[in-house]
């Protein structure tokens, strides 16, 4: 395997699948599936997933409520998320450990820093929710922070497209694929990888972030094996 220890970056509106809002069974259980496919060939893994399915922080705020309040929200979201995505996991024959920034002992560990590789080096899954457990930070910023924490070799951004293009491929048919880029190049070409904050986390820390299409059956295996899957952006 190409990767010892990776976290996964999921959207929230990545569960929706077809369905206009919440969380999509048959897209959590095809996740669930891929996920068991390299958690059964040694690798450790970290989720980190959004909560954009059920409430968005920004969306929020911009209809008049409070910033810090609709975070929160969206904070708390990502855990219902997380508790789905657990259990999806576990009906597939994985351990798994739920840890949340946001205190709440009923339903999740808080997030402690020295525990999750632990866990990870017991071949549990960890999925991280409740975002960095600050307000105004996304979880892009949450999946690079935790990645950097737990010592992770890369960042694997789970998307609906299969990598980083010249322009939007959903709306410019001639938009051409990069294989691979420089931190640097992305910078200047002002590409969208992650929100800002997140990418130059990345980047001071040398992180490699990789973006692959999740929807495609099998790709997070290819990934995990250093298949020419997506595109990496590295130093």
């Amino acid at each position: 395997m190409k990767y010892r220890r990776i976290l996964l970056k999921l959207s929230g509106e990545a569960l929706m699948g077809d369905s206009p809002y919440g969380i999509n069974g048959e897209r959590l259980k095809e996740y669930a599936q891929d996920l068991r496919a390299v958690a059964e060939t040694g690798v450790e893994m970290a989720i980190v997933i959004g909560g954009g399915n059920i409430f968005r922080g920004l969306k929020g705020a911009s209809e008049g409520m409070d910033r810090t309040q609709a975070d929160h929200m969206g904070m708390l979201a990502t855990v219902i998320n997380g508790l789905a995505l657990q259990s999806a996991l576990e009906e597939e024959g994985l351990k798994t450990r739920l840890q949340s920034a946001i205190e709440m002992d009923k339903v999740a560990e808080p997030f402690i820093r020295r525990k999750a590789p632990r866990h990870l080096e017991k071949g549990r899954v960890v999925i991280f929710g409740g975002g960095t457990g600050n307000p105004y930070f996304t979880t892009d910023t949450a999946a690079t922070l935790r990645a950097i924490e737990i010592d992770a070799d890369v960042i694997l951004k789970g998307t609906r497209v299969d990598g980083i293009y010249t322009a939007d491929p959903e709306k410019d048919q001639t938009a051409t694929k990069y294989k691979t880029l420089s931190f640097q190049e992305v910078y200047e070409k002002g590409l969208n990888v992650m929100d800002m904050t997140a990418f130059t986390l990345s980047k001071e820390n040398q992180l490699p972030i990789l973006v692959f299409d999740m929807n495609k059956p099998g790709n997070l295996l290819k990934v995990v094996k250093g298949e020419a899957v997506g595109t990496l952006v590295e130093n």
